[in-house]
């Protein structure tokens, strides 16, 4: 018999999400990081522009990372919150003491492409699973994330 989350959903599915759910939590937190130290660090002719934009990322990745958490306990979960949990479960690569441009604009576009795949997998389990607020929340993390991407990748191809 199969137990039924006070949501409606599998139980033993919605803990399958919760995990990777965590694993997405533990990566957008590493690449928060990682925008704010790109922000404090940038140097060069283009200081001005990537300052501002790179705010405008971690401030948005602020926002997800509440989002991704409150998911987490909506599926009756707890999010990790701890450094110690973060650099176990994170896939994100970590930048650290970049201050070039490129390379700045490297990173998060390698840093969006994992959260990609992260989230795609949610995405996935979660379609499994009849999960529509997840299922939600993956398509509009991954169709603004994609838009990202390209920009990106045309700022680097200039």
């Amino acid at each position: 018999m199969k137990t039924v989350t006070i949501l409606g959903l599998d139980a033993s599915k919605t803990t399958t999400i919760i995990t990777e759910l965590n694993s997405l939590l533990a990566s957008f937190q590493t690449y928060y990081q990682n925008l704010r130290g790109i922000h404090w660090n940038i140097k060069g002719k283009r200081f001005f522009e990537l300052h501002v934009k790179f705010e405008e990322l971690y401030t948005d990745a602020t926002i997800k990372v509440d989002d991704i958490a409150e998911r987490i306990l909506t599926l009756g979960g707890i999010p990790l919150h701890t450094f110690e949990d973060y650099l176990r479960h994170n896939k994100v690569r970590v930048g650290k003491n970049i201050t070039n441009d490129e390379k700045s604009v490297e990173l998060i576009l390698d840093s969006l492409s994992t959260l990609l795949q992260l989230e795609r997998k949610v995405l996935e389990l979660s379609d499994v699973a009849n999960d529509e607020g997840t299922n939600a929340l993956m398509s509009d993390f991954i169709a603004e994330q994609e838009k990202t991407i390209w920009m990106m990748q045309s700022w680097l191809d200039k």
